[in-house]
């Protein structure tokens, strides 16, 4: 009988020194990729409280471990004619990773360190604790006042993303399959170039242990289906036309119900009428935005503004900080009154939804923007006290075991109509403006006030009836400006939970993902350019 990998390490004699290259203490081993996936709660356990006291002994105040693994797997399939034959191509693509590691966080001498591994041993904990208390210490020297975290009850729970279906058991032949038959339907319809489809899905094994008493196990799972068509005229001029289901917190049965087989046709249509749809006529014009679009414009003039580290000059990549200072809490009118945004992190298969941040907060619903005004900030445990908060909103996260937990984005919605209007009526109060869909260009100012935006299809709007489509389109204004605009938001019904997977900020980068929830909404008199 062959002896296993565990079974030979455990029969070396090669002494101490030969343990110390793997990190690891006499008779322990090294935790492999599969092994991690099925870590007993009680391993998790007794690797936390080992770190904890480890970090304790160091001198830590305060310290908590992560102990993560992820995985992440996207499948592609493009679908274009070789041009000499005439034949359909399908290139496949596929990409299928993991990670697993753990990261300590320690307060020493009222400031923050950090530390992390891939090898997930008590040798290594132990380094990385003491090492995380000794940046702590040396961090101390330049602080300006001690971090202080407010209060937050220990808790002992678990979480896990509600599914169906669970993403990684469903075959990868099954995916390209579907991506290359929606391929095919979409390259029947005359003057389409390609198509492109892909199935990205992700899942976060969280736990979380701190000194205060917390221990919190999350399993969270998240999956964005997308799929494109491309008209070309001539090699030269091309347009796009995109189908995105929303992006959510859920199983593969989210694949199957967005049915992309049934949408390939009409979005490979649409990149043709795109194609050949004349350039919009400039000028103030009204316009009603889809879900699918004003979600972008939502993330990045109220997402983006209303995060404290920004507003406070903490964080200033990826655009900028806010004009959202401080002072302007409970004051500001930065929308009409009909315009109310909540954060969140609990809304069902919303993209930033889980039961705990990486602070060991318990997550929630807050106001940010309520009858127009401003009046809640997205907040952190360390900074929450900055402005007068007593708690903390549950927005700390890290995209990697190895990354330090920041503040991040959570889902920031637009609250809809408490009457049940459609998109019918916002429409039908429209003599001359433009319905978008979609997601395009963007371009906003270094402190999320000026903006530019396109979209993915434009239709004219002329006598409170929608007409063909335009093109070229996008829109310019200040965020207040736009907010105030704003004068009607549909009902419930025409609500849509739009994700957005891929937001990056901080610096090294790092990358999160959250939902903008919105009703199609009707905004008077923006400024609209001609793009070409």
């Amino acid at each position: 009988m062959t002896p296993s990998r565990r079974d030979f390490l455990k029969g070396c004699g090669a002494g101490a020194a030969a343990w110390a290259t793997l990190g690891l203490l006499p008779g322990e081993f090294l935790i492999s990729r599969v092994e991690a996936a099925e870590l007993p709660p009680d391993k998790l356990k007794e690797l936390s409280e080992f770190a904890l006291e480890q970090a304790k002994k160091a001198g830590a105040s305060y310290a908590d471990i992560r102990i993560n693994r992820y995985r992440a797997q996207i499948v592609t399939m493009r679908s274009q004619a070789d041009r000499a034959t005439g034949k359909l191509n399908h290139v496949p693509s596929v990409s299928d990773s993991e990670t697993f590691g753990f990261g300590i966080r320690a307060l020493a001498g009222g400031a923050w360190g950090f530390a992390a591994s891939h090898a997930v041993t008590k040798a290594e904990i132990a380094r990385a604790a003491k090492e995380a208390v000794e940046i702590a210490k040396a961090n101390a020297s330049l602080r300006r006042e001690p971090v202080r975290l407010t209060p937050v009850p220990a808790y002992q729970d678990t979480y896990r993303t509600p599914i169906a279906k669970d993403p990684f058991a469903v075959p990868i032949g099954e995916k390209l399959d579907l991506l290359r038959r929606a391929g095919e339907d979409a390259k029947a319809v005359a003057g389409i170039f390609s198509a492109t489809g892909f199935i990205a899905q992700r899942m976060e094994h969280r736990f979380f242990a701190s000194t205060e008493g917390s221990s919190v196990e999350q399993n969270v799972y998240q999956i964005a289906p997308e799929f494109t068509a491309t008209a070309v005229e001539k090699g030269r001029k091309q347009k796009s036309r995109t189908y995105r289901p929303n992006a959510v917190t859920a199983g593969y049965e989210a694949v199957d119900r967005a049915n992309i087989l049934s949408q390939a046709r009409r979005v490979a249509e649409e990149a043709v009428n795109h194609l050949k749809a004349p350039s919009v006529s400039p000028g103030k014009k009204d316009l009603v935005l889809l879900p699918t679009h004003l979600a972008l414009t939502i993330h990045e003039s109220i997402g983006h503004s209303t995060e404290l580290d920004r507003a406070l000059g903490y964080e200033a990549n990826f655009a900028g900080t806010s004009f959202l200072t401080p002072e302007k809490l409970g004051k500001f009118r930065v929308g009409s009154e009909i315009v109310n945004f909540n954060g969140d992190r609990i809304r069902k298969e919303s993209l930033s939804t889980c039961g705990y941040d990486d602070d060991g907060v318990k997550t929630r619903q807050f106001p940010i923007v309520q009858g127009g005004i401003f009046v809640g900030y997205q907040t952190i445990r360390d900074q929450a006290h900055l402005i007068g908060q007593s708690e903390s909103m549950g927005c700390c996260y890290a995209d990697s075991y190895a990354s330090v937990p920041f503040q991040r984005m959570p889902n920031v919605w637009l609250a809809p109509s408490e009457k049940p209007v459609t998109l019918e009526e916002l429409v039908s109060g429209v003599e001359d403006g433009v319905l978008i869909d979609g997601r395009g260009s963007y371009s906003i100012d270094q402190q999320r006030y000026n903006f530019q935006f396109g979209g993915d299809a434009f239709w004219e709007i002329k006598g409170g009836k929608v007409g063909p489509m335009i093109a070229d389109v996008a829109y310019q204004s200040r965020t207040p400006d736009f907010w105030q605009a704003c004068d009607g938001i549909a009902g419930e019904a025409a609500w849509q939970n739009v994700g957005l997977n891929a937001d990056g900020k901080g610096q090294p980068g790092q990358i999160n993902a959250m939902s903008h929830g919105c009703a199609p909404a009707r905004f008077r008199q923006i400024n609209v350019l001609k793009t070409e």
